[in-house]
Parts: C-alpha cells; structure tokens; sequence
C-alpha cells in the first residue's frame, strides 16, 4: 500500500494533540496542550476558532448538548464553545502535583475516559485511568501508570484499548457499551523505542488500531489480533495521535510536538508540531462518541 503524506495547515504547535471530528458541526478540533488552547478548524472555510485555557489541556470530548467536556491539567470541565462559559464537574488526582491529565476520550457509554501521568523525568508509576459520568462521580480504572495513553474502541464498542507510553505496551479489555463495565484483559501488542512507543490512536471501520508511534516517526496500523499491518513513516519524529475526520470520516490526521531547535542543522525545522494528512490508507473512521450529560 503506497501513503501520501503532506502537511495539512502551515500552523505549528507547542504540542498538538487529541484531534477529534464534529460531525454536527462539520470540523476538526485538536489541543495544543502547552498552548493551553483547543483549536476548531470550519472544515469548508477552513477558518480556525482558538479558545484559551488557564492550564495545559491533557485532552477533550464532545458533549451530547454541544459543549466540549475538558481536561485542563487536575479538573474535568464542561466548557460552552459559544458562550466561554465552563464549570468544573470532577477533579482527577488533584492531590498530586506531579501528575496532570493526559490523553482522554468519550466512550461508547457516554463517560469521559481519561488517564493521568508523571510530568517529571524519568517517569514514575504514579498516573491512572479513570471513568468521569455526567454527574462527576471519578471511578479509578487503573493505577500504577507512567503515561495514559492510546484509548480507542472497537466499532462496536464491545472492547477498549488503553496504553501506556512509558513502558510501550497496548492492552485491550472486554467492554460493556451500555455502562462502562470492563471484563477480561489481554496484552494486545508491545511496542519499543526503535517501533514506537504508543501516543494516541484511533481505530478504522474494520477494527484497526493506528497508533501514534511517537519515539520512532511512525504511526503503525495494527489488525484486530494485533499483527502489525503498516508502520507509516511520518516527516516528523513524535507524532502524537490519529484521527479520521472529513464528513465521510476517510481523511486521516496525524498531530504531532514541535521539536527544540538544532543549532547544528543545515535547515531550519518548520514540520514538527503541525498536522499531516495521510492519504492512501483506504479506510474510514467511526462516529465520534458524545459525553451525556445528563
């Protein structure tokens, strides 16, 4: 299979991350966690929306009532795009300074799923996972985590994916869509520094998990049992996460971090932290999930 991949917006980005496709609205919206802002991109006009956050924003959902549920650093907002209005509804692990929250998604049970992680370096096991319904109530998933990561579903939404970057593994679990429940867990593949440690992930119509490979400059296609179909070689070295997006859900977007400047490089970096389409995959997405909120 032959990849075509070209940059999407000539915008760059502290770190790009969490891209996720409106169809309500018809647009793609992503974080820059550093910047402390989620962008909206018209995907006709191509006109970009920025909203401000008082800290990092780890991750994001839609809402069934078109609000945005947020993860901004230790709290769980609900956020009106149309008014700036938010409310906090949960905070997560706001007793350890050293964690903030990281990649996050709204699951087929309507919950916002999300996990935390060290900030510093070397990481410790001292981040989780956790499941925040429309009432607030924070249920511990997981704990003992490096770097949450790669949470993604099955089209049917009967399995989940959870990863955690530090130590490169993929597990999958047994779901129960009507209320969250997790059943039997499985290692569903193990990744290294030189294959690509697991970022964020998005899966397609016939069950494939992509994978941001985020330590090597790839993004790996793995089948539903977990064999390694593709790894895409990106033109840049630590992309962060997939999304199918486009109203027929057939366009992928790859974000990624922008790179410190290299005194010794002969040209300037001007890829790393934009998005990248990646054309030629021949597959399309599944409908993004919304937070109920009620």
């Amino acid at each position: 299979m032959s990849h075509t991949i070209t940059r999407f917006l000539d915008t760059t980005y502290q770190l790009a991350e969490c891209p996720t496709w409106d169809d309500r609205k018809n647009r793609l919206l992503w974080a820059d966690i550093q910047g402390r802002t989620i962008q909206s991109m018209d995907w006709d006009s191509r006109q970009i929306t920025t909203w401000h956050f008082d800290n990092e924003v780890g991750s994001f959902g839609l809402t069934e009532d078109d609000r945005l549920v947020v993860a901004v650093w230790d709290k769980i907002l609900l956020f009106d795009p149309e008014s700036g209005a938010s409310e906090v509804i949960a905070e997560v692990q706001a007793d350890e300074p050293r964690t903030r929250l990281n990649d996050g998604k709204v699951g087929p049970d309507g919950a916002f799923w999300v996990g935390t992680m060290d900030t510093s370096s070397p990481r410790e096991p001292i981040g989780g996972l956790y499941r925040i319904d429309a009432q607030g109530e924070v249920a511990e998933i997981r704990d003992g985590l490096q770097c949450s990561n790669g949470l993604a579903w099955t089209p049917d939404g009967t399995y989940m994916y959870h990863a955690d970057s530090s130590p490169g593994w993929i597990e999958c679990y047994a779901f129960d869509p009507a209320n969250g429940a997790l059943g039997s867990k499985m290692l569903y593949a193990q990744q290294t520094n030189k294959s690509g440690r697991p970022d964020g992930a998005a899966v397609d119509t016939d069950g494939n998990y992509w994978s941001a490979g985020v330590s090597a400059g790839v993004l790996n296609c793995f089948a539903p049992d977990g064999n390694l179909l593709h790894a895409i070689k990106l033109p840049v070295d630590k992309p962060t996460m997939p999304c199918f997006c486009g109203p027929d859900l057939d366009h992928l977007i790859v974000t990624s971090i922008k790179q410190p400047a290299d005194p010794t490089a002969i040209e300037p970096d001007t890829l790393s932290g934009g998005l990248f389409l990646v054309e030629g995959h021949g597959q399309r997405g599944v409908k993004t999930y919304r937070f109920r909120t009620k």
